[in-house]
């Protein structure tokens, strides 16, 4: 299993803080968690594509610097998954 920690909106829309899925890497990861949790479907996925706003990181290291979308996953591994940040002075 691995778990994975929503923040933000997406917390708000799966009334989870916190998860644990079975995947084998971020694509079937996401896949079933929209599935488990309908109301994050359109917060992730735009027309089945990622959307460029959603920033996920496995055990600390953001997937732009891994495999992407098709990182892999191993048991006990964390994933983060973070809304848009924003604010300033």
């Amino acid at each position: 299993m691995v778990k994975v920690k929503l923040f933000a909106n997406f917390r708000e829309a799966a009334k989870q803080k916190e998860v644990e899925i079975k995947a084998s890497n971020v694509r079937d990861l996401l896949e079933v968690l929209v599935e488990k949790f309908e109301n994050l479907k359109p917060l992730i996925f735009d027309d089945g594509e990622l959307r460029d706003y959603v920033h996920i990181m496995v055990n600390g290291k953001h997937i732009n610097y891994l495999d992407g979308i098709e990182t892999e996953l191993d048991e006990g591994d964390t994933v983060a998954i973070f809304p848009p940040v924003s604010g300033g002075c």
